[in-house]
């Protein structure tokens, strides 16, 4: 229990406490005005409390600690402001630090205020040199928060100096790891160039250059989504493979800040891809080319993007071949397990198989490395479910009878694993549970091709096969498969019933009714014989689709007919109702015709837009559906030899 002296003395210390307080906001409250003028970029305003206190140049005048140079930096504007007051202050005061220890060429960095920087580091270049917070140089932070313009200068004058070291040792591989994260592949190659033994270097975490880059999904094609027009444009645009180059970079950062007048030259050396010519062709059409899809380019702005997109997976592989050549270099197969072997499985895990290509190509014994689990590469596919780096299985040679016959610990075969669920993010991606439930029946299979007989019914340690693997996890797909079945079958029953009692009454009901003979009035009009057939085949159609859905309906539902026959009675019911609603618009819009159309043809263009409507409809609702099923069905699947380069 305190005593009463013990709670005079917190007493005292809280009031010491709280005058200090006060001291520091009254310190900081008086500085109000100048970090206004400083925000605003009024230098005037600035200039004059300058004239009053001499000191507020230096002076730490907010409670961050930072000077006004720190603000005026950090705003990222009022350049003039910055210039007169780097011009005004003493050069040790350019290296004042805020609370986080960063100086004002940290901020400048940080915010990405390239003109700032410039100004800074020519007045005092060992700012350049000056480590803030977390250690890091102002290279470091514009290269971690994506500044692409500030970072280029900043690496055209950070020099390896020989006592900061900025591109050696972890100073060097932290800003590698920045560059690459931040997307800037093409720097990253140049740092790679002229720096090869960053590629051999970790951070504390473990992690290197290569694994960083194998874990950009979105930096290479595998990992970009395009859709058929995009993925078109994309194969035949043509894009340079440039390099980052510091002497156009100049060029940009001074027409940006007009300061100097340095003058560079465009590096032009670097090889041009194109779909269909190259740099030896015919300059002519080289220059027909370029005009082309530079004319192409302007009518069609997402060319651009595209083109971008492109550029950037073709910086990012090369990237990856740089990486693993500097790994290369080292003749360690050791080595090359310390700095591929946990990338390779990385990009395994993601689905990144360009650079589990690039890995094996320069490393071809990891094509049989195992994990921690003790599971291949091709094992690993299989459980992540990554059809793109699993399909390099067929591009091996008669290895791939081999490969396919890993254990792991818990005594699985790959085909055990196909035998599992698939991760839900991947499970995700097929719309609903029995397109989803004939995804994994599809994985199985594939997988199950590739497995000796020995393996077939193999028991792990569980004592199940594969075969029971497979039923055991996927009990409650079939369940949650079944009812996305049954709901689907029994809207659409009652669609196909209704449009075939219509279709039924309109047959035997015909429009203008029948003569004396028992024959319809308008059966030699064209109008009614249109009517007459579509009405037949929206009856027929219909009666197809009620009949396929009655017989979903009443499946026994086992796993193994969610492969093909369940699909294949949803398809053929979806078909055949589409049909029907069209033929029975159809036999409608003629009924219409035949009774208004000789006096009133005005009738019959706003009866076919009106007729539209449900077709447009059932497209818009059902028809998304209609594609994925044919296509998971019928489709060449997403199983299959991608390309003729040999893999092992």
């Amino acid at each position: 229990m305190a005593t009463s002296s013990d709670q005079q003395q917190e007493n005292v210390g809280d009031n010491i406490q709280q005058d200090t307080d006060v001291e520091m906001q009254d310190e900081y409250w008086r500085y109000i005005p100048l970090v206004k003028a400083t925000l605003e970029g009024n230098w005037d305003v600035a200039r004059g409390f300058f004239d009053q206190d001499k000191s507020a140049i230096t002076a730490q005048i907010t409670p961050s600690l930072e000077t006004a140079l720190h603000i005026a930096v950090g705003t990222g504007k009022a350049l003039h402001f910055v210039k007169e007051l780097v011009e005004s202050m003493p050069v040790q005061a350019l290296k004042v630090r805020d609370h986080k220890d960063d100086t004002a060429l940290h901020t400048a960095a940080w915010v990405g205020n390239t003109a700032a920087a410039v100004l800074l580091a020519e007045k005092h270049q060992p700012l350049l040199y000056m480590r803030g917070s977390r250690y890091r140089l102002p290279v470091h932070l514009a290269a971690v928060n994506g500044r692409k313009d500030t970072l280029s200068y900043l690496l055209r004058v950070t020099l390896d100096d020989p006592v900061a070291k900025p591109y050696s040792d972890e100073s060097g591989i932290w800003l590698l790891m920045y560059v690459i994260t931040s997307g800037f592949y093409d720097i990253a190659l140049n740092l790679i160039d002229h720096y090869p033994h960053l590629a051999t270097l970790k951070i504390a975490s473990g992690n290197c250059a290569l694994g960083n880059i194998a874990t950009k999904v979105s930096a290479f094609p595998s990992g970009s989504c395009l859709n058929l027009w995009e993925r078109i444009i994309y194969s035949y645009v043509p894009v340079k493979l440039e390099k980052y180059s510091e002497n156009q970079n100049r060029i940009d950062i001074e027409n940006h800040i007009n300061i100097s007048q340095e003058i560079a030259q465009k590096d032009n050396s670097a090889p041009y891809f194109g779909a269909n010519f190259s740099i030896s062709g015919q300059r002519v059409s080289q220059k027909l080319q370029a005009i082309f899809w530079k004319v192409f380019e302007l009518s069609v702005p997402q060319i651009k993007h595209i083109q971008k997109k492109k550029q950037m997976h073709l910086q990012a592989l090369q990237l990856v071949k740089c990486l693993c050549e500097g790994i290369r270099s080292l003749n360690n197969s050791i080595a090359y397990d310390a700095f591929a072997k946990d990338p390779l499985f990385k990009a395994v895990k993601l689905g990144v198989h360009e650079v589990v290509e690039e890995i094996v190509d320069s490393f071809p014994s990891l094509v049989w490395a195992i994990d921690s689990e003790n599971c291949s590469l091709f094992h690993r596919a299989v459980i992540e479910r990554q059809e793109n780096v699993f399909n390099l299985i067929y591009r091996m040679s008669e290895h791939r009878k081999v490969i396919t016959i890993f254990i792991d610990k818990s005594n699985n075969t790959t085909l055990h694993w196909a035998g599992r669920l698939a991760p839900e993010n991947k499970l995700n991606l097929v719309p609903g549970a029995a397109l989803q439930m004939q995804r994994e029946l599809q994985w199985f299979k594939e997988v199950e091709k590739f497995v000796i007989p020995y393996y077939m019914d193999w028991r792990n340690d569980d004592q199940e096969t594969p075969a029971m693997v497979f039923t055991k996890e996927h009990k409650q797909l079939v369940v949650e498969g079944e009812k996305w079945m049954k709901d689907t079958a029994n809207s659409c029953t009652i669609a196909a019933a209704l449009i075939a009692t219509i279709a039924f009454a309109a047959a035997i009901t015909v429009p203008g009714g029948n003569n004396p003979n028992g024959f319809p009035m308008f059966s030699k009009e064209k109008a009614f014989v249109i009517f007459a057939i579509s009405d037949a085949i929206s009856l027929f159609t219909s009666t197809t689709s009620l009949l396929m859905f009655l017989s979903i309906l009443t499946s026994r539902y086992a796993e193994g007919d969610f492969l093909y026959a369940l699909p294949n009675r949803l398809i053929i019911g979806l078909v055949a109702l589409f049909l029907s609603i069209t033929t029975m618009m159809v036999a409608f819009s003629s009924t219409l015709y035949i009774m208004f159309g000789h006096d009133k043809q005005w009738i019959v263009i706003p009866t076919a837009v009106l007729a539209g409507l449900p077709i447009t409809s059932f497209v818009f609702l059902q028809f998304p559906l209609l594609v994925d099923l044919i296509s998971s069905t019928y489709g060449p699947g997403i199983f299959g030899k991608q390309s003729d380069r040999p893999f092992y």
